[in-house]
């Protein structure tokens, strides 16, 4: 099968279907099936790289795949009793907003709204990701990013559908770093990383010095499949529970549709490809960390396609002509 899979692999970049594509590791079982480490121009956060020689010990981007972490982050914290309870109004958490919380329509928002992006609240992230113009941006350089989010006018009302908000994982990275006592990235290291013998993670903050809970996260793809794993585990690893298996039932059951129709849970993209049920978590320029829980697969996808609206062919097209055709 790995020879399948390499086959298929070098095939798919001969013919330039998977033009951009910098690294993927594919796991099943703790045995690497298949690695590929490219070369190609790179971005940290929007700061060019230039041409990066990717390696195993290469750290990368891996956007709004950061999203899907923190989810896994707030259902440790809740496990431990330091966060709010799904159905807690969010501004009861975030006292200093007493004015926000006045307003009928605000007062109705819950941490749920938050985390499955039913907030309906107004926020753009349909341009590019170096523009003020998008929302996450213009967060990330705001005084105060929670009062930004909260602030944003009302739309409709919450639960109402799908919209996707960076600014909605910034309120849970704030509710995690408020219950915890800790900065996100220090407990992330804690309960998350540390138990699955992550060592090599940078976090990036925005101007506030806060780490970014949306998108700031850079891990090797090694480690990012590590991350699936777990959740193939159902939060076990080696012998250790770290993230309570009630919490991944309910993060990955779908809550609402995106605007493409795929299921979404909590931060988590539930999908059917080929067939297959497929758990994700998606980022920006191509990141991808897919699990595919029927053929205990954890596939971590890196890329370089930033701010391309076709960004999401390079990992669609290594699952669907690469890996699902050699292992399903």
């Amino acid at each position: 099968m790995t020879t399948q899979l390499s086959d298929l692999l070098t095939e798919a970049l001969r013919a330039g279907r998977l033009n951009g594509l910098h690294a993927t590791t594919v796991v099943r079982d703790g045995q690497i099936l298949l690695e590929h480490y490219g070369t190609g121009a790179d971005h940290a956060w929007g700061e060019a790289l230039g041409i990066i020689e990717f390696e195993p010990r290469t750290l990368h981007d891996v956007r709004s795949v950061t999203k899907s972490v923190t989810a896994l982050l707030y259902g440790i914290a809740l496990g431990e009793g330091r966060v709010p309870a799904l159905s807690d109004p969010l501004l009861r958490h975030f006292p200093a907003y007493a004015d926000l919380a006045a307003e009928p329509g605000r007062a109705r928002l819950t941490v749920e709204h938050a985390l499955t992006m039913t907030l309906g609240l107004q926020w753009r992230e349909d341009v590019p990701y170096d523009s003020p113009a998008n929302a996450e941006i213009a967060m990330e350089l705001a005084p105060d990013r929670y009062r930004y989010v909260l602030e944003q006018p009302i739309l409709e009302p919450p639960g109402t559908r799908w919209s996707y908000c960076g600014g909605a994982t910034a309120l849970l990275g704030g509710l995690i770093a408020q219950g915890t006592g800790q900065p996100l990235p220090q407990y992330a290291e804690a309960t998350l990383f540390a138990p699955l013998g992550i060592t090599h993670v940078e976090w990036s903050s925005g101007t506030d010095g806060v780490a970014s809970a949306a998108s700031g996260l850079r891990l090797t793809p090694r480690d990012l499949a590590r991350i699936g794993e777990l959740v193939l585990a159902r939060g076990v690893w080696q012998g250790r529970r770290i993230v309570p298996a009630a919490w991944l039932d309910a993060m990955l059951t779908p809550r609402t549709r995106t605007t493409w129709d795929a299921g979404y849970g909590y931060h988590w993209y539930l999908e059917s490809v080929a067939g297959r049920r497929v758990v994700a978590a998606i980022g920006n320029g191509g990141q991808r960390l897919f699990v595919l829980p029927e053929l205990g697969l954890s596939v971590a996808v890196t890329a370089g396609n930033y701010d391309d609206p076709e960004d999401w062919r390079i990992p669609a097209t290594l699952l669907e002509q690469v890996i699902l055709p050699a292992l399903a």
